[in-house]
């Protein structure tokens, strides 16, 4: 399952302290740098987000929670809706449904 991990870092968080604690992390081998399919920031800093794959929820949750004291995370459970195979399954139920 593909996770959206939203993150918005608190008011009192510092670029240094998000720097340390994402180093200090991927240096115990806690970030699961090869479940993490995407990472984000967006414009102006201090915010973004990360698609994590991950069948349990858990490994998430443990993922996110030493970064908590540094910013709010919310998480999402998501799934990709290919553009033309998703226009034919709305064409079909519009059709099914006439």
């Amino acid at each position: 399952m593909l996770w959206y991990c939203r993150f918005k870092w608190h008011s009192h968080t510092t670029a240094q302290q998000a720097r340390q604690r994402v180093l200090q992390q991927h240096d115990l081998g806690a970030n699961i740098p090869d479940k993490i399919r995407g990472w984000y920031n967006l414009v102006g800093g201090g915010a973004g987000f990360l698609l994590v794959e991950s069948d349990d929820p858990r490994e998430v949750t443990a993922f996110l929670t030493p970064y908590m004291d540094l910013m709010d995370v919310d998480v999402h459970g998501i799934y990709e809706l290919p553009y033309e195979p998703t226009i034919q399954a709305l064409r079909e139920a519009e059709r099914a449904s006439a």
